[in-house]
């Protein structure tokens, strides 16, 4: 009887040596990858812009299975000719008929099995690789660690463009390379080896012209852009200063001879190179200037590196956008400019007395944790109330309610105790009220070999058209206005940066 039920070689569709678990099993992995590739590419095709995961899935990740499965074929072919080669017999498979009505449901079913396990598996695979996507998985998945930039995220200009886009973007090399970079921070997520606060990832960013300019691209820029910036003073009257300024945005091509401004920089007619002795870019030592019809200009704050014997040519960064845009999304207030937006919105009534004075001083105290922090605002304020203001404490009430919420919104977006992070471990190169910024290069001090400075005019950047209180002090000229200090400082502010006072917890 089992000679019956044996299948000579003639009747095999393939060689012998394939009939193996091996390279059965091979052949299926194989076949279930080739389904899955076919499957994501149509998707892929039709998808209505880039997914870069779902690329990496169906390109680099099922490709690899598809082989693996390819190449056990051939290794079980091998191992059963040498099974049958030592006299062992070959493995003796299960004999399907198909006019057997059992065999017949049998295959019905595992047929039926197989597509729905294929089509779940590609459903599913899909999902997670665009869930891998979401700003709930790159924020929210490692909550404690990521909870600082999340919350800054959910509060900036960006708030609606995924962390993909600009962190990995479309291809697959630089998904590999976030995702080795990765593999390092889930192992030290996982072990509580990460540093706090976590440090801006400067060294290994995409370039910026792959990522902030397929939405933002300085040669389209031109002209100026007007913007006011408004001040509280710390004294009984919250007293308001502002400035109407022109900012000097400038961009353009060389082809139509727009190219000034501060987009001057972003390689439109000319090429900015320069060397920065620290790991973030706070101290930049070197400057070279290659202007369109190849003129190059060196600069430096130390006469040593004017002639290149310090200078490491493999830490010459060419200057872009992240360069002064290095908080674009992730962005930090503290609390001099959160309170002086909150007041100027109505937030914070600037009728209470000192208002801006002693939020200021509750929100620059550093506390513990989150809990105590929240808790020290709101009795800093009512004690102060309480003690020096009591009538208002009790006619004011509703206005002093909505300040303490509206101070404790602001230290919980921008204070994380848990990671050490704060507007403080976090500069902004743009302007340089708070941080270097601008005066990193345009300080005075970086000279070239014939005695010229890099410009420290503040004119070069931004015009003052209008300034004062509105009050007492009132000027407006179109065609600019010397800075004036809200506080009578004489000239020191003609000697230092404004970073110098208002970068330190005192503002």
């Amino acid at each position: 009887m089992a000679k019956d039920h044996e299948v000579s070689d003639s009747d095999k569709k393939f060689a012998r040596s394939f009939y193996n678990s091996i390279s059965l099993g091979g052949a299926f992995l194989a076949l279930t990858a080739f389904v899955l590739i076919i499957f994501l590419s149509a998707m892929d095709i039709l998808s209505a812009k880039p997914m870069p995961y779902l690329g990496i899935l169906t390109y680099i990740i099922l490709p690899i299975f598809l082989i693996i499965g390819l190449v056990l074929i051939p290794i079980g072919m091998e191992r059963e000719r040498r099974r049958r080669t030592r006299g062992l017999g070959a493995q003796v498979l299960p004999r399907v008929d198909l006019n057997d009505p059992r065999h017949r449901r049998s295959v019905v079913v595992f047929l039926a099995s197989t597509a729905i396990f294929v089509f779940a598996t590609a459903i599913g695979t899909y999902k997670v690789y665009d869930f891998t996507e979401t700003v709930t998985f790159c924020g929210e998945l490692c909550h404690k660690v990521m909870e600082p930039e999340f919350v800054a995220y959910q509060n900036s200009p960006h708030a609606r463009v995924k962390c993909v886009e600009c962190h990995v973007g479309a291809g697959a090399t630089w998904y590999v390379r976030s995702k080795l970079s990765g593999a390092y921070q889930v192992y030290s997520t996982l072990f509580n080896k990460y540093p706090r606060p976590i440090p801006t990832p400067i060294t290994n960013l995409r370039p910026a012209r792959e990522t902030c300019e397929e939405c933002h691209w300085p040669r389209a820029f031109f002209g100026s852009k007007q913007t006011e910036r408004v001040h509280y003073r710390k004294d009984e009257k919250n007293s308001l200063w502002y400035y109407n300024m022109l900012i000097k945005i400038g961009g353009g091509t060389p082809e139509l001879g727009h190219t000034s401004g501060i987009h001057w920089h972003m390689n439109i007619d000319n090429k900015i190179e320069y060397l920065a002795t620290d790991k973030t870019r706070e101290e930049i030592v070197w400057v070279r200037s290659t202007s369109m019809d190849g003129k190059v200009s060196v600069y430096s704050s130390d006469p040593d590196f004017l002639d290149g014997s310090k200078i490491d040519s493999s830490r010459i960064r060419v200057m872009d956008c992240v360069d002064c845009h290095n908080r674009p999304t992730h962005i930090y207030h503290s609390p001099n400019i959160a309170l002086n937006r909150a007041m100027s919105d109505g937030r914070i009534d600037s009728d209470l007395p000192y208002i801006k004075f002693i939020a200021a001083e509750a929100l620059t105290e550093k506390y513990p944790d989150r809990e105590t922090a929240v808790a020290a605002i709101d009795s800093t304020i009512r004690a102060y109330y309480q003690s020096d203001y009591p009538e208002i404490l009790v006619s004011m009430a509703p206005q002093i309610d909505l300040a303490i919420e509206t101070a404790k919104k602001i230290y919980v977006n921008n204070n994380f105790p848990s990671m050490n992070a704060s507007w403080r471990d976090y500069p902004n190169h743009i302007g340089h009220f708070l941080s270097a910024g601008c005066y990193r290069c345009h300080d005075g001090m970086h000279e070239n070999a014939e005695g010229d400075t890099i410009t420290k005019d503040c004119n070069a950047c931004h015009l003052i058209i209008e300034q004062g209180d509105r009050e007492t002090v009132h000027e407006v000229n179109l065609e600019g206005l010397e800075f004036r200090h809200p506080e009578d400082i004489d000239e020191a502010w003609k000697e230092m940066s404004c970073h110098e006072c208002h970068g330190t917890d005192e503002e």
